[in-house]
């Protein structure tokens, strides 16, 4: 009797979480505060402790600006120019205390607009020595992910309608499953939160939403 082969079980994809922008001036206190920035850096802080070995990968980016042009202005419109944060190596550019304290949880940080506006972590690069402060020559984070074999990203972080925004619309433009954890998120303009949400769903990112 001829023996049927046994089937092998699909592997779940290789999965990172992204982990945009929680710096000090994103949260209350900083120059560029939201509202509930700090709850959602303790939340994150608190996945990470639990849970931090079920993705291949956690990485964070941060805004590390030294001249991005109109992106800094001294009368901003909140929408297309905003105040002086998180300029590089300043305390305001540092991650917010509660991920300092699991920092052994993230593994590489991708740094981004050191001369632009830069919203997407997708163009951040591979920070590999912190006292390099200009250095943009590290790998770009979608390149690494790949080279990670990385197929599927959740996103949290600050601002839902702006870096996370753009990182999670990157991130699906360049083949990667992608899932925003809203919760997890801080909006800049949080009447805005819903529209942008319904946004990424249209752009077949998954959204857990609030509720």
């Amino acid at each position: 009797m001829t023996q049927e082969p046994t089937s092998v079980p699909e592997q779940p994809a290789a999965r990172a979480l992204i982990i945009v922008d929680v710096q000090n001036d994103f949260c209350e206190g900083g120059s560029l505060g939201v509202e509930g920035g700090a709850a959602v850096a303790a939340s994150i802080a608190t996945v990470l402790r639990e849970r931090a070995d079920s993705y291949a990968a956690v990485v964070a980016t941060q805004d590390w600006h030294i001249d991005p042009g109109s992106h800094f202005s001294d009368s901003p419109d909140f929408i297309d120019s905003w105040p002086v944060h998180c300029v590089a190596e300043t305390e305001g550019a540092a991650l917010h205390p509660e991920l300092s304290e699991a920092a052994g949880y993230i593994r590489h940080h991708f740094r981004k607009g050191r001369y632009a506006a830069a919203y997407s972590g997708f163009e951040g690069r591979l920070s590999a020595d912190e006292d390099d402060v200009a250095d943009e020559s590290g790998e770009l984070l979608g390149d690494w992910l790949r080279g990670q074999d990385i197929a599927a990203v959740d996103i949290v972080g600050i601002a839902t309608d702006y870096c996370v925004r753009a990182t999670a619309l990157d991130a699906k433009s360049q083949g990667f499953a992608t899932t925003v954890i809203a919760p997890l998120t801080a909006a800049v303009h949080p009447a805005n939160a819903p529209e942008v949400l319904q946004e990424l769903r249209d752009a077949e990112v998954t959204v857990l939403s609030l509720g």
